[in-house]
């Protein structure tokens, strides 16, 4: 999907809204939230539905050839359940089940943050169904974060299958997503896949916009000159350890170019998510005026 097509269909959608477009920036990523759910293998939807029995549709995902099926399951682990858990399909060679971190606490389990599909070793769960109950030893994950693209897409965000890169999203809460992993394949659409908690991290909602940023993307120190020159001491001078940062939004560029390691902010001053990652990456202190 190139960057032509996702303005349009922004477009169309915030024109069904009444509201005015929007300019989209640079290296644009549509954002879809995964609500936790369970991909079965084929003996194991008929040990919960019955002999025979097949998913059936009840609508169409994103990503072509997958859809959400009318039937949900029940999952349960050592501390407690959750109830109609939706399956996706179509069936795949190893039942999985993917829920966020909250989810796990509410179940009592630890499952691993795993890329899907890599479940070795994973943690255990129950899943029951109208016909009879699954237990699995390994398949229960937290699902990495992660942006399907078909190679067009790799090519035209200069990225490769397997890389590692960050989307900010911008918004009422301001939000960085490290470590989201690229997924090239020809089947797939351009989308970024995160689960509930890490939306609800950022106030992002179905059809959010992120920003893909490669590390390259960084502006890198100038080189620094050899020099023969004597090496004198130099006077000792009174050097400000603090800046008086005076602006209403702190932003990660800001904290690049004060010099002083300590940054302090008026009461009510916004600090982006970056900037602290930033202020944290440079060594620096970022504290409110008392």
């Amino acid at each position: 999907m190139n960057q032509q097509l996702i303005e349009q269909i922004v477009g169309e959608i915030l024109g069904q809204l009444g509201k005015s477009p929007v300019q989209l920036p640079e290296r644009a990523v549509p954002i879809a939230v995964s609500a936790r759910h369970v991909h079965l293998q084929p003996e194991h939807v008929e040990v919960l539905f019955g002999a025979g029995y097949e998913l059936t549709q009840r609508s169409e995902l994103s990503q072509p050839g997958q859809f959400a099926a009318n039937e949900t399951v029940m999952i349960a682990g050592p501390k407690s359940s959750i109830e109609r858990v939706r399956i996706l399909g179509p069936v795949r060679k190893a039942t999985q089940v993917e829920v966020s971190f909250t989810d796990a606490m509410k179940l009592g389990v630890k499952p691993p943050l795993r890329e899907s599909g890599n479940i070795e070793g994973s943690a255990p769960i129950t899943l029951i169904g109208p016909k009879g109950s699954v237990h699995i030893d390994q398949g229960l994950i937290i699902a990495q974060a992660h942006i399907h693209m078909a190679p067009a897409d790799a090519t035209r965000f200069g990225v490769e299958d397997g890389e590692y890169v960050t989307v900010e999203a911008d918004g009422v809460r301001s939000i960085s997503f490290r470590n989201v992993r690229i997924r090239v394949n020809e089947r797939y659409r351009l989308e970024m896949h995160i689960d509930t908690d890490e939306a609800n991290a950022g106030f992002i909602s179905q059809g959010s916009i992120g920003r893909l940023v490669k590390s390259g993307d960084a502006k890198e120190a100038a080189p620094v000159q050899a020099t023969t020159e004597t090496v004198k001491t130099p006077t000792p001078v009174n050097v400000q350890e603090t800046f008086e940062f005076t602006k209403k939004l702190l932003s990660a560029e800001d904290v690049s170019e004060i010099s002083e390691k300590e940054i302090v902010i008026n009461k009510g001053t916004i600090v982006t998510a970056l900037a602290r990652d930033t202020a944290r990456e440079l060594g620096k202190k970022i504290s409110s005026r008392k």
